[in-house]
């Protein structure tokens, strides 16, 4: 059986679109069972329900505090059923409310932990690196700094700015991501402290999660 996956957008979503079309391979072991968003606006929703797929809102001005949305997205989630959240252009930190029931991945712009953040392309070309990248990582309560998963390099062209690096990214972070998602739902993992293993499993230190892909539901 399929694990199910949701994933969470704020935009177009472009690497959600590249999910889909791998998830409609039944050998890719992972079925987009939702896709949500923070803002109804998101012009991913469209393109998820055009592909046949639920779609939910939780906007956050909607809510008082961080921790009511964080509580009312984790609801959503508990309704979908999910053996893995897939932050893919989702622009909001998640809290415990969510972390502490759901495992979650991102894919981020650069070779984690260098150029944590909202703006990693533009502070790599402005630390003046020759090679940067995306990473792939498990989600935890700071900003970009989860176990990481996967990891792949960019070099910086002469004469890049933060767009045209930033297409080269987008480019290898889809790939790369469409690959992890699916490794992870056929394979399982371990989390152990801060190293994640695909397949098997791993001596447990705490804390530590893990997931095996013949348990799915």
């Amino acid at each position: 059986m399929s694990a199910r996956v949701v994933v969470l957008i704020s935009g177009a979503g472009s690497n959600m679109a590249a999910l889909l079309e791998a998830a409609a391979a039944p050998s890719y072991g992972a079925a987009i069972v939702a896709v949500g968003a923070d803002r109804r606006g998101a012009e991913g929703l469209g393109r998820a329900r055009e592909a046949g797929v639920d779609t939910f809102t939780v906007p956050f001005a909607d809510y008082g505090d961080r921790g009511e949305w964080n509580a009312a997205l984790s609801e959503r989630l508990d309704a979908c059923r999910p053996d893995l959240v897939v932050s893919a252009g989702f622009m909001r930190i998640l809290g415990a409310e969510v972390l502490e029931r759901h495992t979650v991945v991102n894919v981020h712009p650069a070779l984690l932990p260098a150029f944590p953040g909202a703006h990693a392309v533009r502070d790599a070309l402005a630390y003046g690196v020759r090679v940067t990248g995306a990473t792939v990582h498990v989600v935890d309560s700071g900003v970009d700094t989860g176990p990481v998963i996967e990891q792949v390099a960019v070099r910086v062209e002469p004469g890049d700015d933060a767009a045209s690096l930033h297409e080269r990214i987008k480019a290898v972070e889809r790939h790369m991501l469409v690959d992890v998602v699916g490794r992870l739902a056929r394979e399982g993992w371990t989390v152990s402290g801060r190293h994640v293993r695909l397949g098997g499993t791993v001596a447990q230190q705490s804390p530590s999660t893990d997931y095996v892909a013949e348990e799915n539901r």
